[in-house]
């Protein structure tokens, strides 16, 4: 008797795992930066910048809370994790050469973005 009670428990217990964990969805926003130069040539060592404009009620516009900076690797990528969608500007320097873009970051996908420097 003992033996069953402890069998349909160990049961239940695992199958409420198994759906409480199911249910969790994923919502990180996943970026990955990657900086090439002119002739299509991975940049490595390229500062990146990941920032969030916003209009001011006065029309101007700063720069949000929300931003990232990181340095691109031997490869030229750099990546970031964020927990909520945004749209962010992108801005990456190496040297005197600079790139500039924009992305838009959607709930639970992972997006790649390749920038120029000129």
């Amino acid at each position: 008797m003992k033996l069953k009670f402890f069998i349909a428990t160990l049961a239940f217990g695992i199958l409420g795992l198994t759906f409480n964990s199911s249910c969790q969805k994923k919502t990180d926003c996943k970026l990955t930066i990657k900086t090439v130069d002119i002739a299509g040539n991975v940049v490595g060592g390229a500062t990146v910048k990941l920032y969030a404009k916003v209009k001011t009620s006065s029309g101007s516009t700063v720069e949000a809370d929300l931003k990232a900076e990181g340095v691109s690797d031997g490869a030229g990528t750099s990546t970031y994790t964020f927990k909520l969608p945004a749209i962010l500007d992108i801005k990456a320097v190496s040297g005197a050469s600079v790139a500039i873009g924009i992305i838009k970051l959607e709930e639970g996908k992972a997006v790649e973005k390749s920038v120029t420097l000129k």
